[in-house]
């Protein structure tokens, strides 16, 4: 059987439009046939909220990460997975980036950090993304803060037995000598790899040469045809490539169809990945 997920972003405009929240998401992803749930923090939407509280940086002094409140809505989010019988698999988690050139708001995205390590234990989830922040040409000065960072958050991490993931995503990483050279220097560190999220210019040998490290995957859909067939991305080099390159994981989804219909596009990209996957 395939395994698919749909990262929650793939629905950001629902979330926004107040037609979505985690507990539809959930259901969405049970009747759209998904093997396990890959939400953005945004859909988890009181626990983001009060990210956005932490102002100090002596927050983790008082040895709690998750209010009385936060726990029982994690309860209440579990229960609604377990009820369709879907895992968590994955947590995008913005605003938890390592590098800032403050060290007291490091301070603050490594709270976040651990909060969201956290709600993945809670979860049951096996991965959490973290972006590295930073430029994009990398210094090393940032290079080492990033590196030390994510040592803290992986060893962190790996107490839980949660795996922790960089993306192409934004900052350094669109560019691929930057992830390579994360990935080949922080030990335990995995790659979600989006299809699409490389500086122009880049894409195709970002896909070409960081195929082997992936751990998790945005495949990222944009421009559909009336026929059904995505004109933009070539998606099917993409997953050529992937599978080349021994990928065995969750099909990971991140669908932002321009037309808007964030359905339609959710489902399309699955048939195509469907297609194009074989089922071994």
């Amino acid at each position: 059987m395939l395994e698919i997920g749909i990262c929650s972003y793939s629905f950001h405009r629902l979330l926004g439009a107040g037609r979505q929240d985690i507990f539809q998401y959930i259901r969405d992803c049970k009747e759209l046939g998904c093997t396990q749930l890959d939400p953005w923090n945004y859909h988890l939407d009181l626990i983001r909220r009060n990210d956005e509280k932490i102002k100090d940086e002596h927050f983790m002094d008082a040895g709690r990460l998750l209010s009385d409140e936060e726990l029982y809505y994690l309860e209440q989010v579990k229960a609604a997975a377990d009820e369709v019988e879907l895992p968590f698999g994955l947590i995008a988690a913005d605003g938890a980036h390592i590098y800032e050139p403050e060290s007291n708001k490091r301070a603050l995205n490594r709270a976040r950090a651990y909060r969201w390590l956290e709600v993945a234990e809670r979860l049951g989830a096996d991965q959490v993304r973290i972006d590295a922040g930073g430029p994009e040409d990398m210094p090393a000065e940032v290079f080492k803060i990033i590196q030390e960072g994510y040592r803290d958050v992986i060893d962190r991490a790996g107490e839980k037995g949660i795996e922790v993931l960089v993306e192409n995503h934004w900052g350094p990483t669109v560019l691929p000598d930057n992830v390579i050279k994360l990935l080949e220097n922080v030990p335990g560190l995995g790659l979600l790899l989006d299809t699409h999220n490389w500086k122009t210019g880049f894409r195709d040998e970002g896909r070409a040469r960081c195929a082997r490290y992936a751990k998790g995957l945005h495949i990222k859909t944009l421009h559909w045809d009336d026929d059904g067939n995505e004109v933009g991305e070539n998606v099917e080099e993409a997953i050529r490539l992937l599978l080349e390159a021994g990928y065995h994981g969750i099909w990971g989804i991140e669908s932002v169809p321009d037309d808007g219909d964030e359905h339609a596009g959710a489902r399309k990209t699955i048939a195509l990945i469907r297609r194009l996957v074989p089922v071994t």
